[in-house]
């Protein structure tokens, strides 16, 4: 990530904090290199287990050429897939927990290394989100297992 991407990248993350300056700053200075910053504004985040969430990852990355931002935790036993604000609350399938209004993130700043979270897909700046419906149709052939010509 360059320095206008990441710069970029920070700016919109950041214009979901109740006060974006201070976000910035805070993030700056914290050696944890971390923001919690609130869903349901810019976007949600539907967390799935790393085992659905590295073949989906991969089903969608085929499909589309830049996904929405990914978060994987420590020991990347979850992951966040960012997609549009009010997802959460009519997302119905089982399995799944959901970061929506009402909810806040762990978020690292997106060029710099954090201890308890990673980007897999850093944010860009330009506001892409993942589209919810491609992202399930990713997860239902993510999780019918591998397909031909995919290598595992």
């Amino acid at each position: 990530m360059n320095g206008s991407e990441a710069r970029a990248a920070v700016e919109w993350l950041a214009s979901a904090a109740p006060d974006p300056a201070a976000c910035r700053w805070g993030w700056e200075r914290d050696p944890r290199g971390i923001a919690l910053l609130p869903a349901g504004r810019r976007w949600d985040v539907l967390i799935l287990p790393g085992e659905l969430g590295y073949p989906t990852l991969d089903v969608l990355t085929r499909l589309i050429d830049r996904p929405g931002p990914v978060l994987a935790d420590f020991g990347e036993a979850r992951m966040g897939f960012f997609v549009p604000p009010g997802t959460v609350a009519r997302w119905v399938g089982t399995g799944i927990r959901g970061a929506g209004r009402g909810t806040w993130i762990v978020v690292p700043h997106p060029a710099r290394p954090a201890g308890k979270v990673r980007w897999l897909i850093p944010p860009d700046g330009s506001g892409t989100l993942t589209d919810a419906t491609l992202l399930e149709l990713a997860m239902h052939e993510a999780a019918a297992g591998p397909a031909e010509g995919r290598g595992v």
